[in-house]
């Protein structure tokens, strides 16, 4: 299989982590007498759906790409830095689910049918391992990945700022659901109602700044050492069983 099979194939995967994810949530807003309109909003509000579905794009687009345009030839600009500007966020969203969401069932998704539990597990993992773990693979061994000069670093913290402003503000504003509270904020560890206040929420959020540019710089850095690579004579050379674009 190519590597434009393989982008496709991961980019179906990822939105099929999302679809589950939506059905998981109709079914709970249905069961529990929630506002459906209200708890879409907030689910496809997420910086995970978002950011997976940026990825769908991304992914499905360079796959687009390659197979229109065979051969050897470097991927374009706008396409290595699409990629490079998702793979930063999914990481990131690995690391802290991981590191700090990540725990035993809740008390909704216990009371799920089985079915709707083991879609809510599939998404899950779908969106929180799978997909992160892909696109370290794509970074690594990925054909025809072009290089990115050191000044695009500056734009990987545009599309979470972007994110951050929209949650926040968004976050006073709409309702949570349940009827528990006035506001909504997707992750616990933004809520400045929390016991740390806007302090804690607003040093989370310039921590996840700095983490998305110490992955970006990781992701520069391996793409430029992949190009460097591919570029000196020895590595000119055919070898047997790699996969083409």
């Amino acid at each position: 299989m190519n590597w434009s099979g393989i982008r496709l194939g991961a980019a179906a995967v990822g939105l099929s982590g999302v679809v589950a994810g939506y059905v998981v949530n109709v079914d709970r807003a249905t069961r529990q007498g929630q506002d459906l309109g209200l708890v879409l909003a907030n689910y496809f509000s997420m910086f995970t759906i978002v950011s997976t579905l940026l990825t769908v794009v991304a992914l499905t687009v360079a796959a687009a790409w390659s197979i229109h345009h065979p051969g050897s030839a470097r991927e374009p600009f706008r396409i290595a830095l699409a990629l490079a500007l998702v793979t930063a966020p999914v990481l990131l969203l690995g690391i802290v689910f991981n590191v700090l969401l990540r725990g035993p069932a809740s008390g909704a998704a216990l009371s799920d049918s089985p079915g709707i539990a083991l879609m809510d597990s599939y998404a899950t993992e779908v969106l929180h391992v799978v997909l992160p773990l892909y696109l370290v693979i794509d970074l690594v061994f990925a054909t025809r990945r072009r290089g990115l000069p050191w000044w695009t670093l500056a734009t990987f913290v545009i599309y979470p700022l972007l994110w951050v402003v929209y949650t926040m503000v968004r976050g006073e504003l709409t309702p949570d659901p349940s009827g528990a509270t006035t506001w909504w904020y997707p992750y616990p560890f933004l809520d400045p109602h929390g016991a740390g206040g806007y302090p804690s929420a607003l040093t989370y959020i310039a921590v996840m700044l700095v983490g998305f540019v110490g992955i970006g710089a990781i992701v520069i850095a391996v793409g430029r050492f992949r190009e460097r690579r591919a570029s000196t004579p020895e590595s000119s050379a055919p070898k047997v069983g790699v996969l083409q674009a």
